[in-house]
């Protein structure tokens, strides 16, 4: 069996550095001899494996959004119907290991290196096309054709959430953001049945 390289092992540690470090800036107002020295090596290695710090900051958050992937998919395995589908969706994207303080401030920063990096918007794009399509592939069973434009009222609740936290000092409420966002599926469901 091969032995595991270094490299993965230095590019992980880096990335959940970076993820830290922005944490604990509360902006992307950190040095990559910051990122370096918390993974616990020289920022010229950090360089040699991202680039700058931008690189770095896109690969940490590539791997925020394939943890949520992989949280979303497994959440939708075990979802037994349409509701339960949009449910889960909604309680991975507030789940304990998304929903911490540094991985919010990675977020709103993401948000904001977006508006000046192709590389982000595009990232950025991925996933809000992914989160609109499978709410509204659970969603289309529940209210039919206005799923669409509620799948994107929904993304938009999820974003907003995480954004008031952002800016919010207290600790994260998870429970308080999805029961936010699971009463606009409530009040659409109400609407079609009316």
């Amino acid at each position: 069996m091969p032995k595991l390289g270094m490299e993965p092992i230095r590019r992980e540690a880096l990335v959940k550095a970076t993820i830290a470090e922005i944490g604990r800036a509360g902006s992307l107002d950190v040095t990559v001899s910051q990122i370096a020295k918390r993974a616990g090596m020289s920022s010229a290695l950090a360089h040699h494996y991202f680039g700058g710090k931008d690189q770095i900051f896109l690969a940490a958050m590539r791997h925020t959004l394939s943890l949520y992937g992989a949280e979303v998919r497994g959440a939708l395995i075990m979802a037994d119907s349409p509701g339960d589908r949009v449910k889960a969706i909604v309680r991975a994207s507030f789940s304990a290991s998304h929903f911490k303080p540094e991985v919010i401030a990675a977020w709103l920063n993401f948000y904001v290196l977006a508006q000046s990096s192709d590389a982000a918007k595009r990232l950025l794009n991925v996933y809000q096309r992914r989160l609109k399509s499978n709410l509204a592939y659970g969603l289309r069973p529940l209210i039919g054709a206005r799923a669409g434009h509620v799948a994107e009222r929904m993304a938009a609740l999820i974003d907003g959430v995480y954004l008031r936290q952002g800016l919010a000092h207290d600790a994260p409420d998870a429970e308080g953001a999805v029961s936010v966002v699971l009463d606009c599926l409530d009040l659409e469901q109400e609407r079609k049945s009316a």
